[in-house]
């Protein structure tokens, strides 16, 4: 069978996989072939920004994995919805612009001694794609602001386009309770309470598909393939390394040789990557020989060091203003939602999951804020379910530095079945404190003057659990994940055995070989991950160029 050449073959169609198309395909020289699993991004509620709703538990655009059953959260298992179509997880997510904290980046600097990682060597990752509408002709950036964004980037950033006057009064009630106004989350610290910015464009979601791909989809040398399935990484051996030389593909029921004549990049994900990378050989000697899979590079930290962002949903019932839940729970309020998106593209239908944000210490003695809130103008029991027939909002909270680590584990040496994915959540004391400490801080800030007009009364948890240890397992009963998972095949120095990738993202031990994308977080950055796994892209894409020069 002959295999099909490229110059480089990228693995995965989402965020970062979309970015590095564009860039590498920019050299007419090059071919570059794209592989997506899903299908086109061609979905309406794809575009739609409430659509996340559609598409999250959708076997047209999630990979609908689940969690196994936690210890942290009471046995309970979760969904974890990873997006499965062109743009991935940018298609299906809250599209919330969202950088994190300048400690994140000289973090990960420090632990792979590559000064290109800090926050001041990753702001021009950041600005080279950035289209912010402060930074528009008619836009208020002052130079203050324009040294932090760029405008005319491909990832358009944008206002909300609703407004909510329970959110205005929480927003309040964080501030008479000492957490400071700020009008942007992304200058290298987010402290302080704000309504967050979104990847929209005129009440549009704008996905990684929209930015990067459409606009160059006639480049001769790009190839986009969908519904291509790897089944696995091929390998020859170069003077003792294996060398990484393309992939077995499965599409329209055949199977395809591919092979890259310069690299293969991993764009899959923090559970797609470590699982191609397991069935191909590299993961776990142990592991991987137990399910009868020759072993091409034994490197047990493939699908360890797993974290992500848990929420814990407190919700609060109220009187005498409109949430979600009155509007959207009779029939003529479902009318003029449509009706109002449909003449004006605003209003419920264009809002992300959550409109308010905050960022917060869990306590006085914390050196930085390690909180973040999602506060929105409605209320359910779970992700997927009617909303609750009461008026109300909910104050999710996570901890944005969780100490607790979990696995990402392929169960067959089969490609179609989904791997075991145990996050750990709340397994260290320093997570349930933090989880104890900030449902009281939600309790603070509600009970603020701001928002006794509207009678705030605790549904969940229950004003009946107050000791850390109650709150700590009631957290376990009504947390969720906030879809962020990084770490799976994390970069770090020659020296760390915990590494997967060195500091420009090549496998170690492994020639031809890249990932790029969430996996490689060393540590989840201090807030939503969707924007920093770009910044990755567009810092590995440079290098990549010039690897080739």
């Amino acid at each position: 069978m002959n295999a099909l050449e490229y110059d480089y073959i990228i693995v995965g169609a989402g965020t970062a996989g979309c970015l590095l198309a564009n860039r590498l395909s920019a050299n007419p020289d090059k071919t570059v072939l794209l592989l997506e699993a899903g299908k086109k991004d061609n979905y309406h509620w794809i575009h739609i920004p409430v659509g996340y709703l559609y598409c999250i538990g959708n076997p047209r655009t999630d990979w609908l994995y689940q969690t196994e059953a936690e210890p942290g959260l009471n046995g309970r298992r979760l969904r974890y919805p990873r997006g499965k179509t062109l743009g991935g997880c940018s298609s299906i997510n809250g599209m919330i612009y969202m950088r994190g904290q300048a400690r994140d980046y000289d973090a990960w600097a420090k632990a792979t001694g590559e000064s290109d990682w800090d926050w001041q060597h990753s702001l021009p990752d950041f600005r080279a794609h950035e289209d912010h509408y402060r930074m528009d002709a008619a836009g208020d950036a002052n130079e203050a602001f324009r040294a932090l964004h760029g405008g005319g980037g491909e990832w358009r950033i944008e206002k909300q386009r609703l407004q909510w006057d329970v959110l205005e009064a929480f927003s309040e009630a964080a501030v008479q309770a000492g957490v400071k106004r700020i009008d942007d989350f992304n200058t290298g610290d987010n402290a302080g309470v704000g309504y967050f910015e979104v990847n929209q464009k005129s009440g549009w979601r704008w996905n990684a598909s929209k930015a990067f791909l459409r606009p160059v989809s006639k480049r001769p040398n790009l190839t986009v393939w969908t519904q291509a399935h790897v089944e696995k990484l091929e390998f020859s051996n170069q003077q003792g390394t294996p060398r990484c030389t393309g992939a077995s593909v499965i599409r329209a029921g055949e199977r395809l040789s591919l092979r890259a004549r310069a690299e293969v990049i991993l764009s899959a994900g923090a559970i797609g990557s470590p699982q191609i990378l397991q069935l191909s050989g590299i993961g776990s000697g142990k592991h991987l020989n137990a399910l009868g899979i020759k072993v091409v590079k034994d490197l047990p930290a493939v699908g360890q060091n797993l974290q992500d962002h848990l929420q814990i949903r407190a919700v609060f019932k109220v009187q005498g203003v409109t949430t979600l839940n009155t509007l959207a729970n009779s029939l003529w309020g479902k009318a003029s939602i449509g009706l109002e998106y449909l003449l004006k593209r605003s209003g419920p239908m264009s809002m992300s999951p959550s409109q308010l944000g905050a960022f917060t210490k869990s306590h006085p003695l914390q050196p930085y804020a390690n909180l973040q809130y999602h506060v929105q103008p409605l209320s359910l029991d779970a992700f997927g379910e009617d909303l609750h027939p009461f008026p109300a909002f909910t104050a999710s909270v996570c901890n944005l530095n969780p100490s607790s680590r979990g696995t990402v584990s392929i169960v067959s040496n089969t490609y179609s079945d989904a791997p075991a994915i145990a996050p750990n959540y709340l397994q260290t004391d320093e997570d349930r404190l933090v989880a104890a400490q900030s449902l009281r801080q939600v309790r603070e800030i509600v009970n603020q003057p701001a928002l006794r007009k509207y009678q705030p009364q605790e549904w969940k948890p229950g004003v009946e659990f107050q000791s850390d240890e109650a709150l700590a397992r009631l957290a376990g009963d009504i947390a969720n994940t906030i879809f962020h998972p990084v770490g799976t095949a994390k970069m770090g120095r020659a020296d760390d055995d915990t590494a997967v990738v060195d500091p420009y993202l090549q496998v170690r031990g492994v020639h031809g070989l890249r990932v790029v994308d969430a996996s490689v977080m060393p540590t989840i950055t201090s807030g939503n991950t969707n924007s920093p796994t770009l910044m990755i892209a567009e810092k590995a894409a440079r290098w990549i160029k010039r690897a080739a020069s």
